[in-house]
This record gives structure tokens, C-alpha cells and sequence, in this order.
């Protein structure tokens, strides 16, 4: 984006974890291209530098670090109140998935760091934006879940399990957050990310032929309806689970 093609500012600052790359990268960029600032984190330094120079370093700031790490977790929040001053809009997108197999022989100390990565800081960053801006001000929550979490999940079941106590979560919130702060979550299907690429390289043909729209999602469809539950247009819809699945679930039926 030159810098002639850029909007005008909305006032509006989102802060967007997990986001050097893939989903996270992708709604940071839709955000940004509306006219939004925003902080976005990454456990990669370098990556996440590349990201905040691609964004443009007037619109983004980068803050490394892991997403269960709770001195990391205020400071993302710290970031966004003394570098822009507000924190309208949190992205819980950070997330992990270190294990495959049957759930049978899931190791229990793997199941925890799963919830710890994609649960409980999840929850841990949603009540620093609560007490730093929203519970004064207002705003909205959007969490990524999976349609891991709305479906079996065979042999990814950890994940899905996190998932589902994500789209849990985003209930949660909405009713303890509302009025104020709208809380929704998005499952998506398949991604074309560095994270699921195990599900798709070197078969995505393959894969895709068996989604209605004929094809796998992309960053950018996530970061649409992020964008989309973070706007005006959506000022009516709290509690709900935004499926963006190409259609795949249309396959679940009987016959």
C-alpha cells in the first residue's frame, strides 16, 4: 500500500496477536487498510519487524513475545495506550498446535501448553483490554477459533478441544463485556498458512475439490470478517461464532 493510497485514519486501534504472519498478518492488514492502527505480536522478532515495515511503521507497532507470557500480555496492552493512546479492538489470534495423533495417546503435558497458548491467553489479554480501555469506552473482541472446535477433530484433538472452550470463551465475555463490548469469534476451515500447512502441502488440489467454493481460505478471507465484527455494519451481533469454511460443512449432510 503506497503511501498516497492510504485512508484516512479512523481513530479506531486494534491490537492483534500472533500476527507476523498468516491469519494474524491477514486481519492485521484489512484493519490497517480501513484506516485503523494497530499492534500486532509474534514470537519471531525479525518477523514481526518485517510485518510492522510491510503495514507501514506509521500504522503498526510490533511487540515480541509469547502469548501465555503475562508480563508479554500487558505489555502488547502497554503498548497500544502509550504508543496510540486507545484500544478499541482486540484479535485473539495467537495460537499453537504441537501435537498429532490420536487422542487416545495425548500427552497430558502437551494438552495443558495447548490450552495455555490458545486459552487462557486468550483471557488473560481480553482483561488487560478490559481494564486499559474498553470497560470505559467500548469496543469489540474477536477470538479465532476453528471449526476444529464446532466439529470432530481427528487427530488434531487437543486443538480442537482449545477451540471449543475458545467459542466457549467468546460467550463468556459477551455476556459479562455487553453492553459496551460486542464479543465474537470466527471458525475458520482450512487456511493457506505456514501453520496448517501440513493439512494441504503438496495435495492442495486435493483438498480443495472438496470444498463447495473450490478452494482453500486464504488470510485475507479471515481478516474480511474480522474486519466485518469489528465494524458499525455489525453493531447488533454479540456471543456468535462466524464460520468461514468455504462451504465444507455443506458436506456433512446426510445423502
Amino acid at each position: 500500500m503506497t503511501a498516497q493510497a492510504r485512508p484516512e485514519l479512523s481513530g479506531k486501534v486494534a491490537l492483534v496477536t500472533g500476527a507476523s504472519r498468516g491469519i494474524g498478518y491477514g486481519i492485521a492488514e484489512a484493519l490497517v487498510a480501513r484506516g485503523d492502527r494497530v499492534v500486532i505480536t509474534g514470537r519471531g522478532e525479525e518477523a514481526l519487524k518485517e510485518a510492522v515495515e510491510r503495514l507501514g511503521a506509521d500504522r503498526a507497532i510490533g511487540v515480541p513475545g509469547k502469548a501465555h507470557d503475562e508480563v508479554h500480555q500487558a505489555a502488547a496492552v502497554k503498548a497500544a495506550m502509550d504508543g496510540f493512546g486507545r484500544l478499541d479492538f482486540l484479535i485473539n489470534n495467537a495460537g499453537t498446535n504441537p501435537v498429532f495423533g490420536p487422542i487416545a495417546d495425548l500427552d497430558l503435558g502437551v494438552a495443558r501448553k495447548v490450552f495455555e497458548t490458545n486459552v487462557v491467553s486468550a483471557l488473560g489479554f481480553a482483561q488487560r483490554s478490559w481494564h486499559a480501555w474498553q470497560k470505559d469506552h467500548g469496543g469489540a473482541i474477536v477470538n479465532i477459533a476453528s471449526i476444529a472446535g464446532v466439529s470432530a477433530s481427528p487427530f488434531i484433538g487437543a486443538y480442537g478441544m482449545s477451540k471449543a472452550a475458545m467459542v466457549n470463551l467468546t460467550l463468556q465475555l459477551a455476556h459479562e463485556f455487553a453492553p459496551l463490548v460486542r464479543v465474537n469469534s470466527i471458525a475458520p476451515a482450512v487456511v493457506k498458512t505456514k501453520f496448517a500447512q501440513a493439512l494441504y502441502e503438496g495435495r492442495e488440489a486435493e483438498a480443495a475439490a472438496s470444498y463447495p467454493l473450490g478452494r482453500l481460505g486464504e488470510p485475507s478471507d479471515i481478516g474480511g470478517a474480522a474486519a466485518f465484527l469489528t465494524s458499525s455494519q455489525s453493531e447488533w451481533i454479540t456471543g456468535q461464532t462466524l464460520v468461514v469454511d468455504g462451504g465444507i460443512f455443506l458436506n456433512a449432510g446426510v445423502g
